[in-house]
């Protein structure tokens, strides 16, 4: 074993600095001053032998041994935050905190239900909440900046561990007035190049398409919408169509709109809610437990 070994806080400013590229911001991100978290940098360069960190007066620039160093740093440091996590989960669970993310197709519609309830069971849980897209909320888990995501599946997240929640439909929502509309809507009643569609990221675009499953839709769409907000005033303007999801027409996302709903005719026409969480996670029987208080009561 070597004689020496980095410190924790050396790698934490490591991993800080690649995430901000910048040594002020990383220090701030640290609670510490710049001249020590460089001062702590240049430590570890002489301690491991090896240049991580290219200096320019304009410029962060990391070596390709810098890169490995902290892509590793970042394993070790999640691998400390697990056995602080494992010792925790050995005596009372679903205590201190939790970081959690949510997608904007879940955050609004699903939170103002189930947080009251998990504020009663779990009233030593300090839950902190990161909204973000499907695909940023997968990086976040895998880089360890979060424990656990609510996410719509399927969605490809790297190797993790789920459980399910609920099922939630997913409707086809169609401007008002105009022609009358079918009881039940085949996916091929949608006109290509009138399917609105949530940007890249977003998890329930690819839902959407996979719930039609007519690959010219995905050339002949218009992805013009930043949240599900927005696509609901684009149909209600008559700008074309969209699927919503049920429970954020339950939620009243349709508001004072008159927007027209029916049911799609597909073997994929649901997206489904689960709670995931990085495989191996010492947590894992806590977060199956907060899998049990995020499920309806009826579920």
């Amino acid at each position: 074993m070597a004689a020496y070994l980095p410190t924790l806080r050396q790698l934490q400013y490591l991993v800080a600095l690649r995430d901000s590229g910048h040594f002020g911001r990383a220090a701030e991100r640290c609670f510490v001053t710049q001249s020590t978290l460089s001062a702590s940098l240049r430590e570890l360069e002489t301690l491991i032998g090896i240049t991580l960190v290219e200096r320019t007066s304009r410029v962060v620039r990391f070596t390709p041994a810098g890169i490995a160093v902290t892509d590793k740093a970042r394993r070790v440091l999640r691998e400390a935050e697990e056995l602080v996590d494992l010792a925790r989960a050995a005596g009372q669970p679903l205590t201190g905190d939790l970081r959690m993310g949510v997608i904007p197709t879940i955050a609004p519609f699903l939170l103002p239900s189930v947080l009251p309830r998990l504020r009663d069971r779990f009233p030593d849980l300090r839950l902190y909440l990161r909204e973000e897209t499907s695909q940023a909320a997968c990086e976040s888990l895998q880089r360890g900046q979060l424990d656990c995501v609510l996410l719509a599946m399927p969605f490809a997240c790297g190797d993790v561990d789920s459980a399910p929640l609920f099922d939630d439909p997913l409707l086809v929502a169609f401007p008002p007035g105009g022609d009358d509309l079918p009881e039940r809507v085949e996916p091929m009643d949608i006109a290509p190049g009138r399917l609105l569609l949530l940007e890249d990221g977003h998890c329930l675009k690819e839902h959407a398409l996979a719930a039609c499953n007519r690959p010219e839709l995905r050339a002949g769409s218009l992805m013009l919408g930043t949240s599900l907000h927005t696509l609901v005033q684009m149909v209600d303007n008559g700008l074309g169509v969209t699927l919503v999801p049920q429970m954020a027409i339950e939620a009243g996302v349709l508001g004072s709109t008159a927007i027209r709903l029916r049911p799609l005719e597909s073997e994929h026409a649901a997206r489904e809610i689960a709670l995931i969480w990085r495989r191996g996670s010492p947590r894992a029987e806590e977060f199956q437990l907060l899998a049990e208080t995020l499920r309806p009561p009826n579920a």
